[in-house]
């Protein structure tokens, strides 16, 4: 008798796996992964060049001491909140509640607060509650982060893309793009952005932007999914501008952040702000964060409460304030923003009729160049093979067609003689591609 195995097809497994926003960050990594000689000027994880092992056992005994001091635990309920599951809502939330009221101005009840694996998990959770039919579509910027367009598939939530434009957002296409949905049926659930230094453009919104987004979520019933990596970043002559939840007067923002880049990826702790009220059928009220804990009960249970204590401790050495703990990072990403923005107009000296532009983002990671050939993934190959510099094709950040001439630079992991070397060898291979199409090389 012949036994039949459990192998599967595609046709059997879920539809997100066979879309491109799902393989766009393997197919990325794998490119460095073959050329780890090539120069990086894609990969926007955040510089190690302040990292110290010997930092972690002190974050970790300085969150103990918290417990004890200020929480009043005794050492069997230090060793439990270190060593079991934990609160699925997280044990750092009154820390990170004390971050954003110093830093961002943004006064919140710890207990909105949803600590979560990496900021990836906050979008997961927000969507999947926000998706009760197929009725339900979620509006973003065009281009915007993969990570979000992964999340809205795996929920099958389809996304209406919104255009970005010199101010950062198109908000006459916005209002446009909700009243579309609506017309044929939709129901737009939220917004999704990145209003400071968004990943991939680098783009951000002005306070006057700002103020009229939160008017038009108010008019047209929208949640704003606010994800702020980037905005500690400002470049050295910039001043910082509040956030939305900041100026958010009617929880109309869902605020969405993360560690990742203001302590150290490692640690995966993300986490969402999420104070909107929810009435029950039986005319109570609960917090929107509660319910999204649901979820995180059963997806990810809690969020590791090793990771987290040495994230808090972090947090305590600099009284709870992200901005003063990462001073030396936020001169190191200015500076390698103006190196690189310099390098630029050193290479293609503007009006000179180069055919290469870019844009000049006032903080954050990214720089976008448009170039005058596709500066697609084969592109991306050949330029890592022949003259050893990685950059990220700009049609990645498309739900479709878009970017096709474009590229994202960053500049977080680089270093001085990294960047002039590696604007060095970019110069050469637009210079190479600008006349002639790959199908010839």
């Amino acid at each position: 008798m012949e036994l039949l195995t459990a192998d599967l097809s595609t046709d059997r497994l879920h539809a997100a796996l066979q879309d491109p926003a799902l393989a766009s960050m393997n197919f990325l990594n794998e490119v460095a992964g073959r050329f780890p000689e090539a120069i990086s000027l894609a990969a926007g994880r955040p510089s190690e060049d302040f990292f110290d092992v010997d930092d972690l056992p002190r974050y970790l005994k300085t969150f103990c001491d918290y417990l004890m001091a200020e929480r009043g635990a005794n050492a069997d309920l230090v060793r439990r909140t270190l060593f079991q599951y934990g609160r699925t809502k997280g044990i750092i939330h009154e820390l990170l509640a004390r971050n954003l009221d110093c830093d961002e101005g943004i006064d919140v009840d710890p207990e909105s607060i949803v600590v979560t694996v990496g900021c990836q998990e906050a979008m997961f959770l927000v969507l999947r509650a926000l998706r009760v039919d197929d009725r339900d579509v979620v509006l973003t910027v065009s281009p915007g982060y993969v990570g979000l367009a992964g999340a809205a598939r795996l929920v099958d939530m389809p996304l209406w893309p919104v255009r970005e434009n010199e101010d950062g957002i198109d908000l006459d296409h916005l209002v446009e793009q909700i009243e579309a949905a609506r017309t044929s049926g939709k129901r737009p659930r939220a917004f999704y952005l990145v209003p400071d230094f968004a990943n991939p453009s680098g783009a951000s919104l002005d306070l006057e932007a700002r103020r009229k987004l939160l008017a038009i979520a108010a008019e047209h019933d929208l949640l704003l999914l606010e994800d702020n990596p980037y905005g500690l970043f400002q470049a050295e002559d910039g001043q910082r501008l509040p956030t939305l939840k900041a100026l958010d007067t009617s929880r109309r923002v869902v605020y969405l952040g993360s560690l990742a880049k203001t302590c150290f990826p490692g640690a995966r702790i993300g986490y969402v702000v999420a104070d909107q009220r929810v009435a029950g059928p039986d005319g109570s009220a609960t917090l929107f964060a509660d319910e999204l804990s649901k979820i995180k009960s059963m997806l990810t249970v809690n969020t590791s409460p090793l990771a987290q204590a040495i994230a808090g401790g972090k947090l305590l050495e600099h009284d709870c304030s992200l901005v003063r703990a990462n001073t030396r990072e936020i001169q190191l990403y200015s500076r390698n923003l103006r190196l690189l923005l310099e390098g630029m107009s050193r290479r293609f000296p503007r009006g000179q009729n180069h055919q290469v532009s870019w844009n000049t983002p006032g903080g954050g990671f990214f720089v976008v160049v448009t170039v005058p050939f596709v500066a697609d993934d084969t592109a991306l190959e050949y330029g890592a093979s022949k003259y050893g510099v990685l950059w990220t094709p700009m049609s990645h950040f498309y739900d479709g067609r878009g970017g096709e001439n474009q590229l994202r630079l960053s500049v977080s992991v680089v270093s001085p003689d990294e960047i002039e070397a590696g604007l060095d060898r970019l110069a050469l291979l637009i210079a190479d591609l600008s006349g002639k199409e790959l199908s010839t090389q």
